[in-house]
Order: C-alpha cells, then structure tokens, then sequence
C-alpha cells in the first residue's frame, strides 16, 4: 500500500517537472482577474522598489569610505546589505505566513525607507556606527523586492506561473537602470541642501522604498496568498500541486497528527534550492572581480560600465522568455539550460583576452542569463513543490540561502583572484554551476521511471 502511495505521488510532480503545460486556465474564472491585478500592482512596486536597491548601492561603499577615511573598510555595506536582506527575508516570511503577502512586504519595504532615512542622518552625523547600522536596516528592501516574485505565483496556475515571476522580475530592470542615472542629481540635491552627497541617492531610495510600502499597502488586495488559501479550502485544486498524503488509509497525518510530506515534494524544494543557490553563488562571485579584472588591465570606467551594463539586462530582460519557456518546456529543462548557460559563460571568461571588451560583456551577458534562468525555474520548482500551509515560510528559508549564497561567492572569488586569476574564477564557477546538472537529471530519471512504470 506503501508503494503505491508513494507511486502515486512521484506521479503527481512528475507531471509538473516534465509534462509541458496546457492551454491557459478558463478565462471565466475568478482567478485570471484576481491575478492579472496581484501583477499590476507588483510591477508598480517593483519599479520602485528597483530604483530604491540601485540608487542606494551605487554609493554605498563611496559614503563608507569618505565617512572612514579608508578604503580598507568600504566593503563592510555590501556585507551589511547581505545580512539585512537575509534578516528580513526571514521577518517577512513569518509575517507572510501568518498575515499574508501584503503586510509581509509592506513591512519590508517600510524597512528599507527607514533604513534609507537612517543612512541620512549618519552622514548628516558623520557616525558610522549608526551608518552601520542603518545599512544593515536597508537590506531590508533588497529581500522584499526578491519576495515579491513569490507573490506573482501565489494565483497563478502551474501552467502560466514561470511566466508570473518572469513578470514580476523583468519590471526590476526599469527601477535599476532609473536609480543609478538619478544618483548623480541626487548627491547635487544632497550638497544643494547641505548634506554629505553621497547621502543624496539614499533620499532617493527612501522616496523610492516608502512608495513601494504605500502602493503594497493600499492596492494589493486581495491578498494573493490568503487567497489561494481561500481557493484551497473552497475546493480549488487549480492553484497548488498535491503536497501531503490524502489516501483513505491514513487519512495524511502521522501519528502526531501532523502532516505527512510526501519524500518526492522534499525532493523537489531540495532541487528547486539548490538552483536558486549555485545560480546566485556563481553569478555573484564573476560578476564581483570582472570589474577589478578590467581594471587592472587598463580598461576604463566606461568600459566596465558598459559590461556591467549587460550583464544586468541578461539577468532580467530575458524573463519574459525564460518564463514561458519554463512554463511550456518543463522546469527541469530551464534548469539544466541555466547549469550550461552558466557554464559557457565561465568558459568564455576564462578564455577571453584581458583586453577583448566585447568578449567579456559576451560572458557577463551569458552570466546574467544563465542566472535568470535559474532564477525563474527554480522559483517556479520551489512554488510547485511547497503547500500553502507553508508556503511563506519555506520560500523565506530559501532566500535565507539565496543571499548567504551571494555573500559567500563575493568572499570567495576574491580569495579565488589573489590564489590564481580571473580565467580560474570563470573556470571554477562555470564547473559548479554544471553540478547541478547531474542532479535534476538523476532527479528527473527517478521520476520518469515511475511515471513509465505506471502508464
């Protein structure tokens, strides 16, 4: 009896790993209009919430180091931003869980505007103690704008729901390439007023963060996440993927009464996890050293702009793309394709001459790809495979590994460029990202066999 439940239910999330989606759900259901209003008011959010993460970082490490008075230190705000975002990843998970998406990342973009506001009267103060501290605040809006890529999934059905998230990540691209090009009339505005100017974007940012708090807060209704819970317990099953046993025979509770999680779903969030991390870690640590990579070359400020300049719209202009091809091709193969794109992209940046700019913007493009490919496949695998009991817990706990991740590579490939050089990173990067190949292929061989077996 054993078997044929477990059966059973490899089955089930075989058919979502593998089996290309249908046509979309019937448009005389509530939930397309219910959905098509959770994305509007993301995007608006996201606009906000992008140019408040790009303004903000463009000059943190320049506020730090004039505030110091070194260079040593000046890497300390991007650690802060990291271990703010990791804090608040797991604050708005519990608020989320409990209260729903719109409380969740009303508070977290709340945060950030705080933060920002903090930031200001540091450098007004000249503390950097309280700087410090402000910034680690400020991670807090970096989180939220990840979250909100969940809440694009919470109404939309398994067939369209690559293509939610891919929407809601695209629309970051137009906040990060507004924020950056306002920091310099901002850091005018700061000296016009006279504040330190490197406080200037950071007044920017918290303009930016509290619209995002105020259009969440006001327009996300309903709440995507109660919602689908709503839909859940009405009957619908359109929404979620079978995550718990519901067999007669055992009626789905342990002997604690609690809720038998099916192995194949732990299965599914370990591999939906582990895309998210490798595509992060890998992405972060190339990215990180290209810029000291072309600067020690002799390649000017321009040069590394430009690069990095396309390397971000690999990483979210393609969305719209990767999230139907995710939805149409199957999960897993995005997620293989993003371990190869990832693995190109090393290659090409090991290989490329120190002074051949278009072939190191043709890797960073690859790089910024083959992250969103990850991205969205591993979002989607996570969303389809967590019920929404849990949902908001479990997501916060992998963005929790997502921005350790990040942390991680930025330590590393510096540790990797003082031991070898650029061309080791690029090798040893694009090799671990391949890693993950073999395991959704073993993954998927599993799941195959017993969808074979029973057919």
């Amino acid at each position: 009896m054993g078997f044929k439940h477990s059966k059973g239910r490899l089955e089930r999330l075989a058919k979502v790993l593998f089996t290309p989606s249908p046509e979309a759900a019937d448009a005389a259901s509530p939930v397309p209009n219910e959905q098509r209003n959770v994305l509007r008011v993301l995007v608006a959010a996201q606009i906000f919430s992008g140019a408040g993460i790009a303004a903000g970082v463009t000059v943190g490490a320049l506020l730090a180091e004039e505030m110091l008075g070194t260079t040593t230190l000046a890497g300390i705000p991007s650690a802060l931003f990291t271990g703010g975002s990791a804090a608040a990843a797991v604050l708005i998970g519990r608020i989320s869980g409990k209260r729903g998406r719109r409380p969740g990342l009303a508070t977290g973009y709340a945060l950030g505007a705080l933060g920002s506001a903090a930031v200001v009267f540091s450098a007004i103060l000249d503390n950097p103690v309280l700087l410090f501290m402000s910034l680690f605040i400020y991670g807090s809006g970096t989180a939220t704008n990840l979250q909100a890529r969940y809440s694009g999934a919470d109404l939309a059905t398994p067939n369209y729901r690559a293509q939610a998230i891919s929407t809601v990540l695209v629309v970051t691209t137009l906040g990060g390439v507004v924020g950056p090009n306002l920091a310099s009339p901002m850091q005018g505005v700061a000296e016009l007023i006279g504040i330190p100017k490197y406080a200037g974007p950071f007044i920017l940012s918290g303009f930016a963060y509290g619209a995002a708090a105020a259009v969440i807060g006001m327009f996300l209704k309903p709440d995507p996440l109660l919602r689908a819970k709503e839909l859940a317990a009405a009957g619908e099953t359109r929404l979620e993927v079978p995550s718990v046993s519901t067999s007669a025979s055992d009626s789905g509770l342990d002997d604690n009464g609690e809720p038998i999680v099916d192995p194949s779903i732990r299965h599914g969030l370990f591999v939906g996890a582990m895309v998210l991390v490798l595509s992060q870690l890998v992405m972060v640590a190339i990215m990180t050293m290209t810029p000291v990579h072309m600067k020690d070359h002799g390649h000017a400020t321009s040069a590394t702009g430009l690069v990095i300049a396309l390397h971000v719209a690999g990483m979210y202009l393609p969305s719209p793309i990767s999230g139907r091809l995710t939805d149409r091709l199957g999960r897993t193969t995005m997620a293989v394709a993003s371990g190869v794109t990832l693995l190109v992209s090393g290659i090409v940046a090991a290989l490329a001459p120190a002074e051949s700019v278009p072939l190191i913007a043709f890797a960073l493009f690859l790089l910024g790809l083959g992250w969103n490919f990850g991205v969205v496949s591993g979002t989607a695998i996570i969303t389809d495979n967590v019920p929404l009991a849990t949902r908001a817990k479990k997501q916060s706990s992998v963005d929790v590994a997502i921005a350790l991740a990040g942390a991680s590579g930025g330590l590393v490939s510096g540790v990797v460029m003082s031991l070898s050089n650029y061309a080791a990173l690029g090798l040893a990067g694009g090799f671990l990202a391949l890693a993950m190949v073999p395991v959704v292929f073993r993954m998927a061989n599993k799941l195959r066999g017993v969808a074979l077996a029973s057919s």
